[in-house]
């Protein structure tokens, strides 16, 4: 499972012109679930995403985690994370999982956020054409796999 995490001081996500999630200070999460992924791949993430201290403390240093500043978090799925471009120049998404693999996963990354971590939470629309306004604060962008732990 992949997550860039984008550090926003606000974010909204639209489509067919209505607005399907919006918030200020916080993360614009955009989630990429692979074939092999599990409910530990996202409680890692959740763990890691919750704890990561990128926003600023009274010093001016990246040392405060979303929870101590009161943040919220945007969560799009995004299966063009695994978009494979080593042959020519159209991307294969052969490395996306399917929707009735993603969805689940894609759905207990964001109540575990919510629930277990105390994280409000807004989404945009599984597998939707979605569009996205934000402005990247910093700019701080993280990308965490959890291949790599």
């Amino acid at each position: 499972m992949r997550v860039v995490v984008q550090r926003v001081s606000r974010a909204a996500c639209t489509m067919d012109k209505v607005t399907t999630g919006v918030i200020k200070e916080g993360f614009l999460l955009l989630v990429g679930v692979t074939h092999n992924d599990t409910e530990d791949d996202v409680r890692y993430l959740a763990k890691k995403i919750a704890a990561l201290r990128v926003f600023s403390d009274s010093e001016g240093k990246m040392n405060l985690a979303i929870k101590d500043i009161g943040g919220s978090i945007l969560s799009i799925s995004q299966f063009t994370l695994y978009a494979d471009t080593h042959h020519g120049n159209r991307p294969s998404f052969i490395n996306a999982a399917r929707p009735e693999l993603a969805l689940p996963l894609y759905e207990k990354l964001n109540v575990i956020l919510c629930d277990e971590y105390g994280i409000h939470i807004e989404t945009g629309i599984f597998g939707a054409d979605m569009q996205l306004d934000f402005i990247n604060d910093g700019p701080v962008t993280i990308i965490i796999d959890s291949n790599d732990r």
